[in-house]
């Protein structure tokens, strides 16, 4: 289990990955981004999950540089997360992506690569496109995002490299127990999105009752559940106290009953799309 904010998980392929990074959906270009990066990765942060459809890859990079810099950290020490968005789902349209991508965050190579969505029709021929640039040593690891158990059954059937991460909307209303048990079978690690369910968990009268019991803040509470379930997650934060705290998990741990008790809130609800009625 991660036991410190550096701990990593070995992806199927021996590629460690970090168990808690910080994620930048949403947040716009401008100095604010690159402080939050800047100041995450001061702060002991080694991963950085973005997408070309977030539009500020830019800003990622630019505060990823000054982060090296500031502290001297080589960029082998990083993990740096990008994702090729539906537009671009075929295997020349996929590689160009992956090109203006790693342009924007002025990097020469990126430790994980994700298909964002998994659109009917499209999906095996960029999947080619990421196994190329794998097998190029372009890219450290290739994976999928939002993908469900049959869209990971269908596209392993043909794949030459099977995914090395399912990123997904994952949290106690979304607890996606099948899915976790058939990555968790196959060596695919699972990567939690909205693992604070973009806020409304917070005020979750369970979660604020476990939260007084530890000490600790419900964000808190949420995330160390998720790595006790041995999901990686990417909480997304701009505020330096926020960013601290989201790393403040390890030095407490849940037990098996209150494990079970935040399991027991699944709802199967969603904040974002369905993966299998996203109006692409």
């Amino acid at each position: 289990m991660i036991q410190h904010l550096q701990d990593t998980v070995t992806l199927h392929n021996g590629v460690q990955m970090p168990g808690l990074g910080l994620g930048v959906f949403k947040v716009e270009e401008g100095t604010e981004l690159v402080e939050a990066v800047r100041t995450a990765i001061a702060h002991g942060y080694r991963s950085i999950d973005t997408a070309a459809i977030y539009g500020n890859e830019s800003g990622v990079g630019e505060g990823i540089r000054q982060a090296m810099q500031d502290n001297g950290i080589p960029r082998d020490r990083l993990f740096v997360t990008s994702k090729v968005w539906n537009a671009d789902l075929g295997y020349e349209a996929t590689l160009s992506a992956y090109e203006a991508s790693l342009e924007k965050l002025g990097l020469d190579y990126l430790d994980l690569y994700l298909i964002h969505w998994p659109v009917a029709g499209k999906y095996k021929d960029a999947w080619r496109a990421l196994e190329e640039l794998y097998k190029e040593g372009r890219v450290k690891a290739i994976g999928v995002s939002n993908f469900q158990i049959h869209h990971l059954e269908d596209l392993m059937e043909d794949a030459e490299i099977k995914p090395m991460v399912n990123q997904v909307e994952f949290h106690p209303r979304l607890t996606q127990k099948e899915l976790l048990r058939f990555t968790t079978q196959h060596g695919i690690q699972l990567e939690a999105w909205s693992p604070l369910m973009q806020g409304e968990l917070l005020q979750e009268p369970a979660l604020v009752e476990l939260a007084a019991k530890y000490g600790k803040s419900v964000a808190q509470v949420i995330l160390r559940w998720d790595l006790q379930h041995g999901v990686v997650t990417i909480p997304k934060s701009t505020k330096e106290h926020r960013i601290i705290e989201n790393a403040s998990l390890f030095d407490f741990e849940l037990s098996r009953e209150d494990m079970e008790r935040i399991d027991g809130l699944n709802r199967n609800l969603r904040v974002g799309p369905d993966p299998d009625n996203f109006d692409f």
